[in-house]
This record gives structure tokens, C-alpha cells and sequence, in this order.
């Protein structure tokens, strides 16, 4: 059992903490630089799409105005999500739960949910297209870290207690599988069965668990015949490379141009029309294009330094006995280490195509809003933590002035 008890201090008692001492510099400066890094990425990515679509009424830089625009959004609800205590968001967690339930029937809906390429995943709201299976995500973490928090002995007694949380997931998967979206099911039973991990669940449930979340997923992978034609493409994209293995021959393409060091910011030759959703899922290509390996490894050092860092905090939370806020963090690290690995891994040929976008730097309003909420919600239990720190190395000092003072 991984869980510790509540320590009786609270973050309250720390207050006296300067501003700087309780910021995660590191974290907000990774966060900043990977914000920075998919801004230019997405300008050098998207120009020329943008300068031949009449779509765009031919503006080499409106996929880069709009996605500035999402940062400076994502910025601003994540200024007021930071200053929403943790206990807040833990005391309405079944509200989430309501609230995601309701957003993905309503998607379902006709006339409502907005259809693309096949899939009804978006909802219009005129100044921007919300995928409700972003929203989703963080319904799901809130939920589940506050459930496991609360619930984490019935994992341990009998099926009952390892059933619940299982049939309630399974529901979130069942109305992501209607839209369809594959890749978002996949990300949030990865994330939940690896909280359910770090809860104690014991292992023999875990390894169940693992093995028929996994039959599951290939089973619906095999007899979706598109799905098994993606497969098919992904074991030999040079079978049939103009037409199913298009888009992964020319996004190996592009790693094979960037070498060592790359070829240059802008001087991508792949998203001159070769590359689709260049911009988008694809996005990594261009990176390995213009950069190199070098550039490669650096954006995925950033990912990892990243998610080292809210792991850390993780850790912290619950050295603190914060479990709810220890739960939902790793949740996040989990969240974004799997997405990064999919997103990666599809551009360079490791992972079938699926269409999950690049934490931060690919382009997508919903996916950016709900990364940057992630993040302020990482920095607040980190903010948090920090007054608990700060309060225990004050209180060595208080005890010894006491006692000072009884001497004299």
C-alpha cells in the first residue's frame, strides 16, 4: 500500500512564504518553453496550407494568429484555475463526473455535436470548436483521484470495491468508442488503470485488468475495418504508399531530410502540400524535419524534464498526505508521458496512426485550453505543498524560541 495518513498541517500555516518560494520556477519555465516551442512550430508548420486555402482567405499566418490567441486563452484560464484551492476541486468532483456524462451525450445529439472527418466529437460555440473529449480527460482525473482517495481499502477487499471504479470508467469509454474516438479511450484507460496502480490495487486484479483492457482494445482495433486497415498500412506504409500509407511514408520522409541537425526553421519541404494535418497530429515530422534528431531529442528531453518534474510534485503531495492532490498530479504526468509517446510514435512509425495531438505544440484550441488547466492545477498543489513545507521548517525554529524564552 502506497497510501500514507493525512498530515495535520495545513498549506494555510505557510503563508508567510514569499510569492518566489512557493512557485515551481522549473515547472513554469518548461511550460513556458514548450508553449514557445509549439507557437513557432505551428507558424513554420501551417504557412504554407494557410497562404493556398481560401479557407483561411489565403493568410499564410492565420493557423499562427489563432493558435496564439489559444495560448493567450489557455494562459488566462489557467490564471484562474491556479487560484481555485485543491480542496475545491476535490469537494466537486462528482459534478465533473456529471458534467462529462452530459457533455459526451450531447456531442452524440444531431444538429449538436459537430461532425469532421467522420467523427462527432466537437461542439460549436462560435468563437471556438470544443472537442468534449478533451474536457473529458480532466473530468475523468478529478473524478477518479478524489474516488481512490476516498475509497483506496475497497480496492483491496473482494471484487466489489475493484468493480466500481471499472464499470464507471467503462461508461466513459463506451461514449468516447460512439463518437468515435479511439485514441482519447485508449489515453484515459491508461491513465485511470495507472492511478489505480499507484492506489495499491492488488496485483492480481491489476494483471486482470491489464489483460482484458488490452483483449478489449484490439478486439475493437481488429473488427473496425478501417482500423484494421490502419493496422495493415502501419506494418508496411511502402506497400502502398500513395494511397493508405501516405501520410506515414511522408512523415518518415521528413525524419529521413532532417538528419543530424536538420534543415532549417521554415525550410520544411514536407508541409509544402506533402505532409496532411502537417500542422496538427503530424506536427513532430516537421520538427525532425527542420531540427533533426538533435531538435528531436531536445522537444522529447522537455517532455521528459516535464514530466519528471510534475511527478516530483506527486511525490511531494503525497509525502504530505495529500492524496487527492498526489492522485490527480500523477494523473496528469501519466496523461501527458502516454499522449507524447502516441504522438510520437505514430509520426516515426512506431505506433499505428491514431489522432492525438502534441501536448502545447500542436495546433488545436481545445487540446491547448486543457493542457494549460492541467498545468495550473499542477502548480497549485505544488503551491500548495510548499506552504506545508514551509510551515514544518518553521516549526523547529518556533519550538526552539519557546524554549528560549521559558530559560529566560
Amino acid at each position: 500500500m502506497i497510501i500514507t495518513a493525512p498530515n495535520s498541517l495545513s498549506y494555510t500555516q505557510g503563508a508567510n512564504l514569499t510569492l518566489g518560494q512557493r512557485i515551481d520556477w522549473t515547472l513554469l519555465c518548461l511550460w513556458f518553453v514548450l508553449l514557445s516551442v509549439g507557437l513557432v512550430m505551428v507558424s513554420s508548420a501551417s504557412i504554407s496550407f494557410s497562404a493556398a486555402s481560401v479557407f483561411t482567405h489565403n493568410d499564410g499566418w492565420y493557423f499562427a494568429k489563432r493558435h496564439g490567441i489559444y495560448v493567450v486563452m489557455g494562459l488566462i484560464l489557467a490564471t484562474f484555475v491556479v487560484a481555485v484551492p485543491i480542496s475545491i476541486w476535490e469537494k466537486y468532483s462528482s459534478h465533473f463526473l456529471i458534467l462529462t456524462m452530459v457533455l459526451l451525450l450531447v456531442v452524440l445529439i444531431p444538429g449538436i455535436g459537430h461532425r469532421v472527418n467522420g467523427s462527432r466529437r466537437w461542439l460549436n460555440l462560435g468563437f471556438i470548436m470544443v472537442q468534449t473529449s478533451e474536457i473529458a480527460k480532466v473530468c475523468a482525473i478529478i473524478f477518479f483521484a478524489s474516488f481512490f482517495s476516498r475509497r483506496y481499502q475497497e480496492l483491496n477487499f473482494g471484487w466489489q470495491g475493484f468493480l466500481k471504479p471499472l464499470l464507471l470508467l467503462g461508461v466513459f469509454v463506451f461514449l468516447l468508442l460512439l463518437e468515435p474516438d479511439f485514441g482519447s479511450s485508449v489515453v484515459l484507460i491508461v491513465t485511470v488503470i495507472s492511478m489505480m496502480f499507484i492506489v495499491g490495487v492488488r496485483m492480481f486484479h491489476f494483471l486482470l485488468l491489464i489483460s482484458v483492457a488490452g483483449s478489449g482494445l484490439a478486439a475493437i482495433a481488429i473488427f473496425s475495418p478501417y482500423r484494421l486497415e490502419r493496422l495493415k498500412t502501419f506494418l508496411d506504409p511502402w506497400a502502398d504508399p500513395l494511397n493508405g500509407g501516405y501520410q506515414l511514408t511522408q512523415s518518415l520522409i521528413g525524419f529521413g531530410r532532417g538528419e543530424w541537425t536538420g534543415l532549417g526553421l521554415g525550410n520544411s519541404l514536407q508541409k509544402l502540400f506533402f505532409l496532411p494535418e502537417a500542422h496538427t497530429d503530424f506536427i513532430f515530422a516537421i520538427i525532425a524535419e527542420e531540427f533533426g534528431l538533435i531538435g528531436a531529442i531536445v522537444v522529447v528531453g522537455l517532455f521528459a524534464a516535464l514530466v519528471t518534474r510534475i511527478i516530483f510534485v506527486a511525490k511531494n503531495n503525497l509525502a504530505r498526505g495529500k492524496i487527492f492532490a498526489a492522485l490527480a498530479t500523477f494523473g496528469v504526468a501519466i496523461l501527458f508521458s502516454f499522449q507524447v509517446f502516441v504522438n510520437v510514435g505514430v509520426a516515426s512509425g512506431l505506433l499505428p496512426t491514431k489522432g492525438l495531438t502534441l501536448p502545447f505544440i500542436s495546433y488545436g484550441g481545445s487540446s491547448l485550453l486543457i493542457c494549460c488547466v492541467l498545468m495550473a492545477f499542477v502548480l497549485r498543489a505544488q503551491w500548495e505543498v510548499a506552504g506545508l513545507n514551509g510551515a514544518e521548517a518553521l516549526a523547529p525554529k518556533k519550538s526552539e524560541d519557546k524554549k528560549k524564552a521559558v530559560i529566560l
